[in-house]
């Protein structure tokens, strides 16, 4: 085998390695609570980011605008962590429906979250909610091992806020 090959070789692997295995290697984190509102309601603070300062938790700040296409600036905050400034893309803002972002961590396929929220009428007309994120990408096992657990606490003090927030202004 010639220099060129072995090098195209290596490069190659290389490149797979960069991009592909992180497509390979997943986690994710489902969180569901029931808010005894209806989805309008429900989505009219979710989307009033603004206010996140007053209630939010977890989104300590968030500003642009929830259109698809568009980038957001957030502050994350986990318990006991150093506050985390990331500029997501928003992917889905179906109004009362779905609201989803993509967040990424240098370049594709290093660590990358796909951040949502799901609203769903129940019978009685009350929303659950469905609040998770799908990470990918290379370093997604090593950074999730070290910020996973406290990244769902987040998301479930988020969502107690957010209903708590709701269901108080009914």
């Amino acid at each position: 085998m010639s220099i060129i090959s072995k090098t195209a070789l290596i490069l190659g692997t290389a490149v797979i390695a960069a991009y592909g295995v992180g497509q390979f290697t997943a986690a994710s984190i489902l969180t569901v609570i029931e808010i005894q509102a209806p989805p309008e309601a429900v989505w009219a603070e979710l989307t009033s980011t603004e206010n996140y300062t007053d209630w939010n938790p977890f989104i300590t700040q968030m500003s642009g605008e929830l259109i698809e296409g568009q980038r957001l600036g957030a502050t994350l905050q986990l318990e006991g962590k150093v506050p985390m400034k990331i500029a997501p893309k928003v992917l889905v803002a179906s109004e009362n429906r779905e609201l989803r972002w993509l967040g990424r961590t240098g370049f594709r396929g290093i660590f990358d979250g796909e951040h949502y929220f799901v609203l769903e009428e129940s019978e009685q007309g009350t929303t659950v909610l469905q609040h998770g994120e799908d990470f990918s990408g290379m370093l997604t096992h090593i950074v999730f091992a070290l910020v996973g657990q406290a990244t769902e606490e987040g998301f479930q003090a988020m969502n107690q806020a957010l209903k708590h927030r709701v269901e108080t202004k009914l």
